[in-house]
C-alpha cells in the first residue's frame, strides 16, 4: 500500500511597519536604509508591509524655503563648525546604508507637504512597494541631488525614477488631492505622542525611535518572529 504524504505549506509571518518620517530628515534616510538592509537579511522568514506615514519637520516654511545655516541656527542653536561635524557623521552613516549624501552642498531647507501628498497617492493607487520606491527617490532628490523640493519638476522627476505615472502625479499636485488625508494622518501621529522622526511602529504596538542600526531592526524582527500571539 502506498501512502500519500501531503506537504504542509508554512506561511511566513507578516510584520507590519509604520514608518513616521520626513523626506527632509537625514536620519530618516539613514533609518530607511537600515530598515531595508534588515528586511533583506531576514529574507523569506517574514513578509513585510511597510507604510510610510507623513511628518513635516518644518510645516511653516514658506515657498522658497529658508537658508540652511540660518534655519539650523534658529532651530537648534548650532554654528557652522557643529553643522560640519554633524554632516560628516550623517554622510558616513548614510554611506553604510546605501545613500551617497552631499549635505554640505544644500543651501536651503524646504517644506515637504507636497512630497507627502505624492507618497499618500503612491500607496493608495499603486501599492506599498511603489510608495517605498518613491520614498527612496524623494530622499535622493533632497540629500543626494540637493534639488529644490518646492518645484513640481523635482517631485515629478522622483515619480518618474520610481516608475510611477507622471501625468497622474501632476494631476494630484495640481488638484490639491489628498491634502486633508495627509493633514489628518500627521495629526494622528502627533496625537500618539510622536514628535521626532524617524519613528518605526511594529505591528501597531512596538515603537522604535530614531535612526536604528540594521542589527537593531534584525533583533526586533527576530523577537517578533519567535513571539507567540
Amino acid at each position: 500500500m502506498t501512502r500519500t504524504i501531503q506537504a504542509r505549506t508554512i506561511q511566513a509571518r507578516t510584520i507590519q511597519i509604520d514608518v513616521v518620517s520626513d523626506v527632509a530628515c537625514p536620519w530618516c534616510a539613514v533609518g530607511f536604509g537600515a530598515l531595508t538592509q534588515a528586511m533583506q537579511e531576514i529574507g523569506d522568514q517574514a513578509k513585510f508591509e511597510v507604510h510610510f506615514q507623513p511628518f513635516e519637520l518644518n510645516p511653516n516654511l514658506p515657498v522658497g524655503g529658508q537658508d540652511a545655516m540660518e534655519h539650523l541656527t534658529e532651530k537648534y542653536g548650532i554654528d557652522q563648525a557643529q553643522m560640519a561635524k554633524n554632516q560628516a557623521q550623517i554622510r558616513l552613516r548614510a554611506k553604510e546604508v546605501g545613500f551617497d549624501f552631499h549635505p554640505e552642498g544644500r543651501k536651503r531647507i524646504y517644506n515637504t507637504f507636497h512630497a507627502h501628498r505624492l507618497l499618500h497617492w503612491a500607496a493608495l493607487e499603486n501599492g506599498l512597494e511603489a510608495q517605498s520606491r518613491l520614498k527612496k527617490e524623494l530622499l535622493i532628490s533632497y540629500f543626494c541631488l540637493r534639488d529644490n523640493m518646492d518645484l513640481q519638476t523635482t517631485l515629478i522627476a522622483a515619480v518618474s525614477r520610481a516608475g510611477l505615472n507622471s501625468d497622474r502625479a501632476i494631476e494630484v499636485l495640481n488638484q490639491n488631492a489628498f491634502d486633508s488625508e495627509v493633514r489628518d494622518m500627521q495629526q494622528h501621529y502627533l496625537d500618539l505622542g510622536i514628535h521626532s522622526v524617524p519613528s518605526f511602529i511594529l505591528d501597531g504596538k512596538y515603537l522604535m525611535a530614531g535612526a536604528q542600526p540594521t542589527e537593531s531592526f534584525v533583533s526586533a524582527f527576530n523577537q517578533l518572529l519567535t513571539k507567540q500571539d
